[in-house]
């Protein structure tokens, strides 16, 4: 398996929101939890829920149209 996009993952105080996913997508969250603590030397994988919002991050921070949207102030 290559190297996996997410990074270490900085500890900070939480917005909690409720959500709704299908059971694939957690079960797939599970898995890259697992390849997480594996790649960055975690005794033990964080919570599926904790991966969430670094993954929302990394993907708004690559997609160009909304970097775009943003620094133009929409």
């Amino acid at each position: 398996m290559g190297k996996l996009k997410l990074g270490p993952i900085e500890d900070e105080k939480p917005v909690r929101l409720t959500i709704e996913m299908p059971a694939a997508i957690h079960r797939d969250l599970v898995a890259y939890a697992r390849a997480h603590a594996a790649e960055t030397g975690l005794s033990q994988p964080l919570a599926p829920e904790r991966l969430v919002s670094p993954m929302l991050e990394r993907f708004m921070a690559g997609d160009r149209g909304f970097v775009r949207k943003r620094s133009d102030g929409e």
